[in-house]
């Protein structure tokens, strides 16, 4: 549960630096388009924050680390997410920077990064079912009778 909670902090921190440095940047550059910069704060604080801490509640109430997919979902999601995010930040600096044509390594690294997300997130619906509907399924005595059903 520590992890959840500490990765979720972090991932708030990150966000916020990195709104405070898309902000700092494309002004101290003179910059006034698009660039990906614009949305890597909204992806680490939905993706990063908000969903872990939501996956924080899920684990309060039916203990989903004891599935053995939860340390799957955590390490595959939160790889994708931070491949994601730092292929943004690269993306975005160099569209700041004025540069127009990018590697294909750039799409492809950032596919790779949605790719171990997606994976993730089916990891957590398999934990989260396992934990719900599994043979071995507790529930303990303050979980409401209309989760148990």
């Amino acid at each position: 549960m520590k992890k959840l909670f500490y990765s979720a902090f972090g991932y708030m921190v990150i966000g916020v630096l990195s709104g405070l440095f898309y902000r700092e940047f494309t002004k101290g550059k003179d910059f006034a388009g698009t660039t990906q910069l614009s949305i890597v704060h909204t992806h680490l604080l939905t993706l990063g924050f908000i969903v872990l801490l939501i996956v924080l509640i899920l684990e309060k109430l039916f203990t989903l680390s004891d599935s053995k997919l939860f340390n799957w979902f955590f390490w595959t999601y939160n790889a994708g997410l931070v491949l994601t995010a730092s292929i943004m930040v690269v993306h975005g600096i160099l569209q700041v920077d004025g540069v127009t044509e990018v590697s294909a390594a750039i799409p492809g690294i950032a596919g790779l990064g949605h790719i171990f997300l997606s994976t993730g997130m089916v990891l957590l619906f398999l934990a989260l079912r396992t934990r719900l509907f599994g043979a071995n399924a507790k529930h303990d005595a303050g979980t409401p009778a209309a989760l148990t059903a």
